[in-house]
Parts: C-alpha cells; sequence; structure tokens
C-alpha cells in the first residue's frame, strides 16, 4: 500500500485522484480547508460521485495546507500531488488577483515542506494560464507546446496573477530538483471540465441552462462566445497524469489537452442539440471572456504514451443525463439563470 499525499484534495480535480487511489488500495492522505468560491466539498456533506469514508485508507484533514505542512507530523510519502490553490473561473482570477495571489504562498510552504518530508515524487499542478497570451489572441492563436515557457529565456506575460503563480510553482519545481534532488512533474491542463464540477465554472452553468430553457429560442453566453478552449474531460486528466508520472522526474511540464478548440457558443448549441432543440446562442459581452483561444498541442503527451479518450459531446451528454437525474431525484429546479460567479474559463 503507498501512501499519497493530495492537497487540495476536497476540490473538483482533487477529488478525482483521491478516487483513483483509494481504489487503487493506496493510503490517501488529503488535505483542504475548503475555501470559498474553490469548489471545495467537505468529505463529511458526502461527494457526489463516489463516498471516500467508505475507505479505511482514506484520511481527511480539514485544514490549511500551510498549517498541515507547519506541523510536518506526517512524511514518507510515495506521492504529494500538489493541487491546493485559491483557483476560479474567470470572474475570480480577473476580480481577486490578490486573492488568487495567496497561491505563491501556498506553493513557497510545499516546497519548503518537501525539502523536509522529501516525498518520493510531486505530482505538481500548474495551469495552461501560465503560457503567453501573446500566443491566444483573436489574430494570432496557436496551439501551446511546453517549450513555449522557458526559464532559460523570455517566457512571455502568462494569464494575470494566477499565470504567474503558477510559473513560479514550476520554477520552483526546477530549483527543487536541481538543488535538493526532489523529483516532481508538472502538469498543464487545460479546461477541464466534469459532471460533480461547481456550479460557479462554465461547464455545469451552461449545461444546467441549457436543461432548465429547454425549447428557448434565444441562450446566452459570457463574453462574446466566440472565444475558444480545449475541455478535457477529468477522467481524461486522471488517465493522462497516471500513464506519464513515473517518466518526468526533473519538474518538466506536460500539457493535459485534446488539442481541439470549441467555442462557447459551439458548446451551448451542442448541449441544446443533445437534448432536441435548436435555439439562438448569443453572446454578453460586457461579461469576463479571458484570452481569445486557448488551447493545448498534445505531441509531448502522445510521446508519453497518452491520448484523451472522451469526446465532448459525450462528455457533454454524461453529464446532462446527470444533471437531469438529479433534479428529478432532489425534486428541485435546475439553474434557469447565468449565475452571478460563473466564469467563461474553466482554469486549473
Amino acid at each position: 500500500m503507498r501512501k499519497i499525499l493530495i492537497t487540495g484534495g476536497a476540490g473538483f480535480v482533487g477529488r478525482h485522484f483521491v478516487r483513483h487511489f483509494l481504489e487503487n488500495g493506496d493510503e490517501v492522505h488529503a488535505v483542504d480547508c475548503i475555501a470559498p468560491l474553490t469548489g471545495g466539498i467537505d468529505p463529511a456533506r458526502g461527494w457526489p460521485l463516489f463516498e471516500p469514508r467508505d475507505f479505511s485508507n482514506f484520511k481527511f484533514f480539514r485544514e490549511d495546507c500551510r498549517d498541515f505542512f507547519r506541523r510536518g507530523r506526517d512524511t514518507d510519502f510515495e506521492y504529494a500531488v500538489h493541487l491546493a490553490a485559491m483557483v476560479g473561473g474567470r470572474a475570480m482570477i480577473e476580480n481577486r488577483p490578490i486573492a488568487v495571489a495567496d497561491d505563491l504562498s501556498i506553493d513557497a510552504h510545499y516546497w519548503q515542506w518537501a525539502v523536509v518530508a522529501k516525498p518520493a515524487k510531486t505530482l505538481c499542478f500548474s495551469s495552461s494560464a501560465a503560457y503567453p497570451i501573446k500566443y491566444q489572441r483573436e489574430d494570432t492563436y496557436v496551439l501551446l507546446h511546453e517549450d513555449m515557457i522557458s526559464f532559460d529565456q523570455n517566457i512571455g506575460m502568462p494569464d494575470m496573477s494566477y499565470g504567474w503563480a503558477k510559473l513560479t510553482c514550476e520554477y520552483l519545481a526546477r530549483l527543487a530538483y536541481e538543488k535538493h534532488g526532489l523529483k516532481s512533474v508538472c502538469y498543464r491542463p487545460f479546461s477541464g471540465y466534469g459532471e460533480d464540477q461547481d456550479d460557479s465554472y462554465p461547464f455545469p452553468s451552461i449545461c444546467k441552462r441549457v436543461l432548465a430553457n429547454h425549447g428557448a429560442r434565444v441562450l446566452d453566453v459570457w463574453g462574446s462566445g466566440t472565444q475558444m478552449r480545449d475541455f478535457i474531460h477529468i477522467d481524461d486528466c486522471v488517465a493522462g497524469v497516471i500513464a506519464t508520472m513515473d517518466q518526468i522526474h526533473d519538474g518538466n511540464a506536460v500539457n493535459l489537452s485534446t488539442g481541439i478548440y470549441t467555442s462557447f457558443i459551439e458548446f451551448a448549441r451542442l448541449a441544446a442539440t443533445l437534448c432536441g432543440y435548436s435555439p439562438q446562442v448569443r453572446g454578453l459581452s460586457d461579461q469576463p471572456a479571458g484570452v481569445y483561444a486557448r488551447g493545448g498541442d498534445t505531441r509531448k503527451q502522445v510521446a508519453l504514451g497518452f491520448k484523451h479518450k472522451i469526446d465532448f459531446a459525450t462528455g457533454v451528454r454524461r453529464a446532462l443525463d446527470y444533471y437531469s437525474a438529479a433534479a428529478i431525484a432532489e425534486s428541485v429546479p435546475l439553474i434557469p439563470e447565468i449565475p452571478s460567479p460563473a466564469a467563461i474559463e474553466v482554469t486549473r
């Protein structure tokens, strides 16, 4: 039985890694303070897709991971999955950049702890927001490949304070390997999505709006609606990490992406079509939009043996079925309007 640490373990991505490692028979230590607006769910409330408390090998610490690191009582982890972050959609990134900058402190505490605790391997989560925004504009967008970020050259302007924090975490991973021999790999996930994602993110928001307004002639999406993202299902994100995590040790980065652009208008139309109607989809241009096009080159992932399996239509269909069944079971209405904290971009 391996001993696994997962910081941010109660968040959307964290819950899926908790599930994978528990079902694999590993001893999982999950740490999460359940910060507001991050989508974290206390295990005491039950988790949407599985019940972690059914596993005797599950240990949960509801606390700020920095406090967990300061005590330093738990060591000898074979893998540390470092997900803890102040993370949210576009509205949080743009409207609360100083709060997001708290990630600098979280990552500094992690790597200082790691120097002492020496986890055998760190699976460090960066973000596609770390990429230079000059490659994501309407007139100059390209699929983003890992070599576009080089700490030995001009790294470019990332996306807001969140992008800067993730770049710093990657640089610390590189230094931790060079100075202390700490093995790690940094992942740059693109727009991850799944059925149990918090409603403040665009994927569940759009799906539920499509369901709630069945038959409507018009649907609205944030921004212009023409902005494009690379949507990758959370199951594929987990599979990509598991397939590649033992192949890189020096802190180098790997995308988690599909290489496929989908606009928010296309997304809403697809979801409506799957529900049996064809509305006009229009954008609300006065809302946060983020960069125009963010998609990830897949060549390095493929070379390492990973390719995504869940196409976007299948992922949307799964979510629509899940939300419909949940609404019937709980006798609650689906969300008919755009919730105020929603955002146009899912960033991990």
